[in-house]
């Protein structure tokens, strides 16, 4: 990622709950990326910059934003469980299931993208299935970023203590090497 001015740093692994609302702001990022491309380059094969910024976001989706979730489903969300067990459990529950309908909503997204790439051109029954499951994505991600950083994140700052706050980010240091 380049630097913007005046933006906030990246938070480090001190940090976890605020590397993951950094990686929100990824998520977003990428996931525009994927939108515009489907609403914008419709009917017609995708330019060498396109395709470049697409795999780009691809990419990103495959990596960052599986381990993202891995460092919430394995990190901070069984913390949360154990110390709060009933009033996290439904919203958790809530978040889990959003990680797995947008694990099926990437992999058709992807397979789409693949296609149009490799074959410079998609009908319009898959443009259509392109731009429904991006707009899904949008959608799901939005609903599900503002759970987790308006109830879920500062819940985990007030309940988990500093030990369990670095237990995690050196659960997420492991998970990047």
């Amino acid at each position: 990622m380049g630097v913007q001015i005046g933006a906030k740093p990246d938070s480090g692994f001190d940090d976890p709950l605020g590397m993951l609302e950094d990686c929100h702001r990824r998520i977003e990022r990428f996931l525009h990326i994927l939108c515009l491309v489907a609403e914008q380059a419709s009917g017609h094969p995708l330019s060498d910059e396109e395709s470049a910024a697409v795999t780009t976001a691809l990419h990103y989706f495959q990596e960052g934003g599986r381990r993202h979730n891995a460092d919430e489903e394995e990190s901070v969300f069984p913390r949360l469980r154990a110390v709060d067990p009933e009033s996290s459990q439904t919203n958790l529950a809530h978040l889990e299931d959003d990680h797995r309908r947008t694990e099926n909503l990437h992999q058709r997204v992807e397979s789409l993208y693949r296609e149009w790439i490799d074959t410079s051109a998609l009908s319009s029954g898959e443009q259509q299935a392109l731009l429904s499951a991006t707009s899904e994505l949008q959608r799901i991600y939005r609903e599900h970023i503002h759970m987790e950083e308006s109830i879920i994140f500062p819940h985990a700052a007030r309940v988990l203590d500093k030990a369990a706050i670095a237990a995690i980010g050196l659960e997420f240091q492991a998970r990047r090497r």
